[in-house]
């Protein structure tokens, strides 16, 4: 007779072995390689942004633009693809049916593309609906404007929609680090874009918000091909198709539609912020975009690329029981908290001399440095618990329980909103 210990070991299966772990570490490594790049560059980006648009008016009006057809990609993108598409193309490929991986790649791209094309078109039609609702405490002239750039920029979350599909497929392959990588594009258009209509055409204001925004669309296209070949290498015969009677895609669809109410619940959120600091100070707007950026660098290096590199493997051994979960999870935990407590010290006391050598230039004044640490530092608070909710959030999708994530993100949104409301307001007078 077998003891209790026998049925246990055998229910959690085989201990990882160090070989093992260290792949797993490795890729990690390389994600986290692919990101600090990306957002060092993006970094660069943002210092440009800096010196040339500061607190203005104008810097206000373009996070407002970038961020109203942003809701592409996160309603479509990477998270909700982490979700739905990555765990079973990843477990198709575990057991060898390649066949059936490519044409469930191929029906999940044509829906992707249909449908991200569908509403980027409806959102170039609606811009000035959106723009008037979600910014309202806009003038006139900064809605027309948030109007224009909008248009530009709703057919380039739409190519980064795809690019996160690319990333998906990649991801399965365990290729992580282009990918990743292929962002560094994104930002390089957008910083030549600025750095040529300002010095070779002498644009300024507005028109040179308009140079930025073409450039984010051409960055769009560039992000997506630079991922391309790989892809279609990988994949074999990809044929993109809008059926759902294809392998997997039912079931795909069905742990989107959570995803897609968590994502959109966290969206609102997001855009609350927004919409209330649209009818604050001159700035306001601009400075959530500094400090989220600053906010999300520890995040991207520490948590997404933990929490991408470990969702394809849970994916395909899924089987191996919970006990073999909860220690490969309770690592990922581990190893975030382990980077970013430091991380959110450094916000807290040094935040200030962070954002002054980054931004502090031209447009950028002292008094904007200030007000970006004090969001930062409010910001910084939660960004532990935010990073380690990623690597759980990336378990549950791994055993296809997308319902758990969303009912938090639900409980995360009422606190956000109340929070928010209660403090705004004085703290907008100090």
């Amino acid at each position: 007779m077998k003891a209790p210990s026998d049925d246990l070991a055998s229910f959690a299966g085989p201990e990882r072995d160090p070989g093992e772990i260290r792949g797993r570490a490795r890729a990690s490594g390389r994600v986290a390689a692919g990101m600090f790049l990306t957002r060092i560059s993006g970094l660069v980006r943002e210092g440009v942004f800096a010196h040339h648009f500061g607190t203005s008016v104008v810097a206000d009006v373009w996070r407002a633009a970038l961020r109203t057809p942003n809701i592409l990609q996160n309603l479509l993108g990477e998270g909700t693809l982490s979700a739905s598409f990555i765990p079973i193309y990843s477990e198709l490929l575990g057991e060898r049916r390649d066949a059936e991986a490519a044409r469930f790649a191929g029906a999940i791209l044509g829906l992707l593309t249909a449908t991200a094309g569908l509403l980027a078109v409806l959102g170039i039609l609606a811009a000035p609906l959106f723009v008037a609702i979600l910014f309202a405490g806009f003038d006139p002239d900064q809605q027309a404007l948030t109007v224009e750039l909008v248009r530009i920029l709703f057919p380039m979350t739409a190519l980064l929609v795809v690019s996160a599909w690319g990333l998906g497929v990649l991801n399965s392959h365990r290729r992580f680090f282009l990918p990743y990588v292929a962002p560094l594009g994104w930002n390089a258009c957008m910083i030549g874009g600025m750095l040529v209509g300002s010095t070779v055409f002498g644009a300024s204001g507005d028109r040179l918000a308009h140079w930025l925004a073409w450039s984010a669309l051409l960055g769009g296209g560039v992000q997506l091909g630079v991922q391309l070949p790989l892809v279609l290498r990988l994949v074999g015969e990809l044929r993109p198709s809008l059926s759902i009677n294809v392998t997997g895609v039912r079931e795909a669809l069905r742990n989107f539609v959570p995803v897609v109410a968590a994502r959109g619940a966290l969206n609102v959120v997001s855009y609350l912020d927004y919409f209330l600091a649209a009818y604050l100070a001159t700035g306001a707007v601009a400075v959530l975009g500094y400090a989220q950026t600053l906010y999300l660098l520890p995040i991207s290096l520490f948590a997404l690329s933990t929490a991408a590199s470990e969702l394809p493997e849970l994916s395909r051994d899924r089987q191996g029981g919970t006990d073999r979960l909860k220690r490969d999870v309770g690592r990922g935990v581990e190893r975030v908290t382990y980077f970013l407590a430091p991380s959110t010290v450094a916000y807290l006391l040094l935040g200030d001399v962070i954002v002054a050598a980054l931004f502090q230039r031209g447009e950028f004044s002292p008094d904007a440095v200030r007000v970006t640490w004090a969001v930062l530092a409010a910001y910084s608070i939660g960004m532990s618990a935010s990073a380690a909710s990623r690597v759980l959030s990336s378990a549950f999708y791994a055993i296809r329980n997308t319902r758990t994530p969303a009912r938090i993100a639900y409980l995360r949104v009422g606190l956000s909103t109340a929070v928010g409301l209660l403090l705004m307001l004085p703290m907008d007078r100090l």
